[in-house]
């Protein structure tokens, strides 16, 4: 090598490690983020497993999952072929679970409030569903409260926004409570919240299961592969398709997010706002005092006095409604009153409603609303009001950086992965109503 020849590669390293050193000064931010993660159970504690990652998904042990498993209960999800029993026959057929879980609404309803069985419309998320004429208000399959996002859903170990469902994780204890209400009964069942849930909510939403729907609809030969260890008198029923079902919402897992890549190496897939923004979550905003679970979950319940969806106008629903208790209307007890469950955070910018009550409609909305810690809902006693809701003395600056991590750093920009090409029926879905079809593209 000449002389020349060394000169060059010299400038050539020093170049290099000139633009290192740049890299490095502009990720201070990285190190940072995870010293405080690091706090608070570490980079792995929030790496979520991927989808196909069986074997590390948490699950019930009653319904290991499998890939057959999983790919009938991604049909079952959206299939409106299932709702043969609604309260008017002009609704038959027209309805599905994802009616009120859109996927490009995070999963979510797109309104307020999800309508399935007495819905008409649906627009480009769910947003222009309304209730259909020939429907009383009383008749109509709403909700008195904002449906949870089944993303990250196998985190969960007891579903609602008061865990009512489940006979483990914080239910273990209540059992004397569960045949109080004929929701509940199926805890005795033994499974966790998600199986539970799904057994009762086929029947709640009216949807039908049966050897006979299945033939006609072709699933018979799913089912038999799936659960092959059940009798064939017990293999086409309410239960193995919630099993289904819940198998594929525990693979709804928000992995491709920006903060997902970045907690397994990728530097560079947050932006420097969203890492000021992770810092304050993780520090001084102490959100993860409360989103402390692996998708920023967690099953503890805390009332912060928001207002309940009766209180914006919702169908089907008033102050008398038993959900606006939370955790206390499902056991009773005056320390669980207007206790609500810890949700997860990741894609809540798909949607712009929320709280249990839909009452805030955009995440600045939300941060100012922990910032200033004053509640709105004057039928919350303020004894009630958890001790970790207190001003956070934020600046502008501060919550900018705070939404832009949960808006856009916690958001998977690919849930359409999750969603099936057809459905066996050969229905429209998520809905299947006149109006629904032609927002859709089906007619």
């Amino acid at each position: 090598m000449n002389r020349s020849s060394v000169i060059l590669c010299t400038f050539l390293i020093l170049l290099i490690a000139c633009s290192k050193d740049q890299i490095y000064v502009a990720t201070q931010n990285d190190y940072s983020l995870k010293s405080l993660i690091s706090q608070h159970g570490g980079l792995d504690h929030f790496t979520l497993p991927e989808s196909t990652d069986y074997a590390n998904i948490p699950q019930d042990a009653s319904n290991p999952l499998s890939q057959i498993k999983v790919e009938l209960g991604k049909f079952l999800f959206f299939e409106t072929g299932l709702a043969l029993d609604p309260v008017h026959d002009i609704a038959m057929e027209s309805y599905s679970c994802a009616s009120c879980h859109v996927p490009s609404a995070g999963f979510r309803p797109g309104r307020p409030q999800g309508i399935a069985d007495g819905g008409l419309g649906f627009g480009i998320q769910g947003e222009e569903r309304f209730m259909d004429t020939e429907y009383q208000e009383t008749e109509i399959d709403a909700q008195g409260i904002r449906p949870l996002s089944v993303l990250n859903a196998a985190f969960v170990t007891n579903t609602l926004w008061n865990g009512q469902f489940g006979a483990t994780g914080v239910n273990v204890g209540t059992e004397d409570l569960w045949s109080l209400d004929p929701l509940t009964e199926v805890n005795h069942l033994g499974f966790d919240g998600m199986e539970c849930q799904n057994i009762e909510g086929l029947d709640l939403h009216r949807m039908v299961i049966s050897k006979e729907v299945m033939d006609e609809y072709g699933y018979t030969p799913y089912f038999d592969a799936a659960f092959p260890e059940f009798s064939e008198e017990e293999r086409y029923t309410p239960m193995t398709a919630s099993f289904a079902i819940s198998a594929y919402l525990r693979t709804l897992l928000t992995t491709e997010a920006p903060f997902q890549k970045w907690l397994k190496g990728d530097k560079d897939a947050l932006t420097e706002q969203q890492k000021n923004g992770a810092m304050l979550f993780f520090g001084k905003a102490n959100c993860s005092s409360c989103h402390n679970g692996p998708s920023l979950n967690a099953m503890k319940f805390y009332a912060l006095g928001v207002n309940d969806l009766y209180q914006i106008g919702a169908l089907n629903t008033s102050a008398a409604d038993g959900k606006n208790k939370g955790r206390g209307g499902f056991t009773g007890e005056e320390e669980d009153m207007f206790k609500f469950k810890v949700p997860q955070l990741y894609n809540l910018n798909d949607s712009p409603f929320y709280f249990h009550g839909a009452s805030k409609e955009t995440l600045r909305d939300v941060v100012e609303y922990f910032n200033d810690a004053i509640p709105e809902n004057e039928n919350v006693p303020s004894s009630q009001i958890s001790s970790k809701f207190y001003p956070l003395n934020l600046t502008e600056s501060e919550m900018n950086d705070l939404v832009s991590f949960i808006s856009d750093g916690l958001n998977d920009p690919n849930l359409q992965r999750y969603v099936p090409e057809y459905i066996l029926s050969g229905n429209c879905f998520p809905n299947n109503d006149p109006f629904s079809r032609l927002d859709l593209g089906c007619d």
